[in-house]
């Protein structure tokens, strides 16, 4: 992972961040982002946003915030820290109710008293550094109850013509029993100058109380306490999406003690290289590597896969799934807190605190959007009763109404669920998006390139042929390739070295190894160098041959990969082997051409190989002889074109994932620096997820622009209606808590893709 106030990756694309929860020194942000996931303060070397002023160190802190639910206040607590001396950054993941703050090390507890003075308790790490889940809050019914039966006796007593004092004290006993606490939030967001949904709402009652509308005050503040209520609920469901998955790894493991008696403890004591035991229907607690027994295994929680997967000695399970039948052990390779499971649930985190473009836009929008707003009722409380001749009591009515009308809470909100939820739907699919801006990119997608071995095949290619080209002892020749094909993790060489091997396990002392890339190895037996590569390292170091050349041709034009081993002099043997093409490849590349998207493989592999395999597949375009710098510029070529995925799982895959617009990673297969390095992880390794991907980013492109659209025509439309004289409060509270009710709702839905 990298550091969590890392610097950007890739031009022009937010950084991807993670948190940091033992202190040590990190390097502030260049820009105010900081991850707002689970994080214990830890010492930071930081500097100013503007870079203006630097201090030697910074402290980190992350809380929750539980009365934390919208942009309301968000802005309330921005407006309030900005400006804080010993603030170097702030903020915000609304989804999961936290806030971070880098901050001076004696900050802290002015932070802290700043955050009770608006009426916020925060609530810091426990002493692992961790917050604990977001809790859903109960809150007690009857007052609502009470407002409501006193807001309606009051309609109804106005209706019926009783003293306009019986309806005057039923509604302010209605709007004291479930308006309080918006008073509250009200009064202290004027008092900080900041024009939230409470500070209109409480204006607006207050003003429909002075003209007398008694009935429609009350009716107003208890609609709006309904509305707030349910808001509430349905933004849980959104935050509580991911926060399911952490309910997937037991508590407790059946691990070995030292005196070889089984005992269950607690997963997260477990250190790396305990035996633990399954039985039939658990769930995994950790995971490991199988030392004995086999069993099938549901990985749906990890992989997003249909059907079980058998498991045998030395294949990996992950913590969070499921032993459908027999009994088996594992040998731990990750604590709890590392396992795949765990990073998937951090990334994720991390991916919501990370706005994604539409978010920032609307952010933007709505910062300009309230005042203006304002500035209107202003303006027609004041300008027809002055002006035009109009009544004071209508113009300043209508003025109320666009006041609860301004809050764009609906509008802000709308953005985050909707990505959140997105990024549910695929983490519970298999697919790890690191980020709502990679979510927004995908539908954009136009080219992707995609490695060959261990991608578009199976990875375990198998030995063919075999030809001994040298006077030489052949046991001498296997054993000489073994002890160089056994030192790369490439899975030809692993093929090679399999095929060729013996019983013994002896293998000669190789030194000065070298790794050639995109072309084999090298490396000193005996006293003598060799090498161990391909066709394009053959002809660089001049070892190739008029006859070698063509049977190199005849093998390429097969589909398989030609490898040789030759010393200074000549070419001791040539090997060859073969990959499988995955079904899933071919299901996958059709089904990204009905998308639109375009393909291309890229391979250190012969052209001739890439070409076979390419047509096999059905992909567009094939490159051969490619190393890690060709297949950058290959890839920086199609960027010219539009958005440009790339997907691979090995290390010379690296600056090509971190060069795409969009870079995916074989999960499963992948190494640690192609899934680190990438936007996109595929857990089981499945190429028909990058269709759904493409599929899952248009659909949220397609919620967003109905949000959006839905929360400015909505209050569009009541501004309308209001403006010439048929808009009422009651209408106005609809168009606001109402609208957000469906932004929520309609970006929850994405959870069902």
């Amino acid at each position: 992972m990298t550091s969590c106030c890392d610097h950007q990756k890739k031009p022009g694309r937010d950084a991807q961040q993670e948190d940091s929860p033992d202190q040590r020194p990190i390097e502030a942000p260049p820009h105010d982002h900081i991850d707002a996931s689970c994080c214990a303060q830890a010492p930071v070397a930081a500097a100013r946003l503007d870079t203006s002023e630097v201090e030697a160190e910074t402290v980190r802190t992350s809380m929750r915030i539980t009365q934390m639910d919208c942009p309301t206040e968000e802005a309330l607590i921005r407006k309030r820290l900005d400006g804080m001396a010993g603030i170097k950054a702030i903020e915000f993941n609304l989804m999961q109710q936290a806030l971070t703050v880098v901050h001076a090390p004696n900050a802290l507890d002015r932070i802290l008293e700043a955050l009770r003075s608006l009426g916020f308790e925060p609530e810091l790490p426990d002493t692992r550094g961790q917050l604990g889940p977001t809790t859903e809050r109960r809150q007690q019914w009857w007052p609502l109850a009470l407002a409501g039966v006193g807001a309606i006796v009051s309609e109804a007593t106005s209706w019926i013509g009783l003293p306009t004092w019986v309806s005057a004290v039923l509604a302010i006993l209605a709007v004291a029993s479930c308006g309080l606490t918006t008073y509250k939030k009200g009064w202290v967001a004027i008092r900080n100058r900041n024009l939230n949904i409470n500070a209109l709402m409480s204006i607006a009652v207050t003003g429909a109380m002075a003209i007398g509308q008694w009935p429609e005050a009350a009716m107003v503040m208890v609609l709006f306490t309904v509305a707030e209520l349910i808001e509430t609920k349905s933004l849980d469901r959104a935050r509580n999406a991911i926060e399911g998955l952490m309910k997937l790894a037991p508590e407790t493991a059946t691990v070995q003690q030292g005196d070889g008696s089984w005992a269950d403890i607690e997963a997260n004591i477990v250190p790396i290289g305990s035996l633990v035991r399954v039985r039939p229907g658990e769930r995994i607690g950790l995971d490991g590597e199988i030392v004995r027994g086999s069993s099938s295994v549901n990985q749906a929680p990890i992989t997003g896969e249909s059907m079980p997967v058998d498991k045998n000695l030395g294949d990996t399970v992950f913590a969070g799934t499921i032993n459908e039948s027999g009994s088996f052990e594992y040998r731990v390779t990750a604590v709890a807190n590392n396992t795949t499971l765990a990073r998937i649930i951090h990334t994720v985190e991390e991916a919501q605190g990370a706005k994604a473009p539409t978010q920032r836009f609307v952010d933007q929008f709505a910062r300009v959007y309230t005042p203006i707003v304002f500035a209107i009722a202003l303006a027609v409380a004041l300008v027809p009763p002055l002006f035009l001749a109009g009544g004071w009591q209508d113009w300043i009515y209508r003025a109320l109404v666009l006041l609860v009308i301004a809050c764009p809470c609906a509008l802000v909100i709308s953005t985050p669920v909707t990505v959140v939820s997105g990024l549910a739907a695929a983490a519970r699919r298999g697919i790890l998006i690191k980020g709502g801006v990679y979510l927004e990119e995908g539908r954009k997608l136009r080219w992707l390139a995609l490695d060959k071995t261990g991608t578009i095949t199976h990875g375990k290619p198998q030995q063919t042929d075999f030809e001994l080209l040298a006077d030489m002892d052949e046991k001498r020749c296997r054993h000489l390739v073994v002890s160089l094909a056994s030192r790369s993790d490439h899975p030809v060489s692993q093929a090679i070295a399999r095929a060729n091997g013996d019983d013994t396990g002896t293998l000669d002392q190789v030194d000065e190894l070298e790794a050639l890339a995109g072309r084999g190895v090298r490396g000193v037996i005996g006293g003598k160098p060799y090498w161990l590569g391909n066709h394009r390292l053959v002809h660089e170091l001049n070892r190739c041959s008029p006859k070698l050349e063509t049977r190199l041709d005849q093998l390429e034009r097969q589909g398989k990969t030609a490898v040789l081993l030759f010393d200074e002099q000549q070419v001791l043997a040539l090997f060859a082997v073969a990959d499988t093409v995955k079904d899933s490849s071919r299901a996958a590349i059709a089904e990204l051409h009905r998308l639109g998207v375009r393909t291309v493989m890229l391979t250190g592999d012969n052209p001739h190989t890439a070409e076979a395999i390419a047509q096999e597949v059905g992909i567009d375009e094939a490159r051969g002889n490619l190393l890690p710098e060709d297949k950058l510029q290959v890839v920086e070529g199609f960027a010219t074109e539009g958005t440009v995925g790339m997907v691979g799982d090995g290390i010379n895959d690296a600056p090509a994932l971190a060069r795409a617009n969009i870079g995916f990673a074989m999960g499963a297969m992948g190494t640690d620096t192609a899934i680190e390095t990438a936007d996109v992880a595929l857990m089981d390794d499945d190429l028909r997820k990058i269709p759904a991907f493409v599929r899952l980013s248009r659909a949220t492109r397609s919620v967003l622009v109905q949000n959006i659209s839905l929360s400015l025509g909505i209050k569009a439309v009541f501004l309308v209606l209001t403006l010439v004289g048929f808009g009422t409060m009651w209408m106005a509270v609809f168009a606001d808590v109402g609208a957000s009710l469906l932004v929520v709702g309609n970006g929850l839905r994405l959870l069902r893709k």
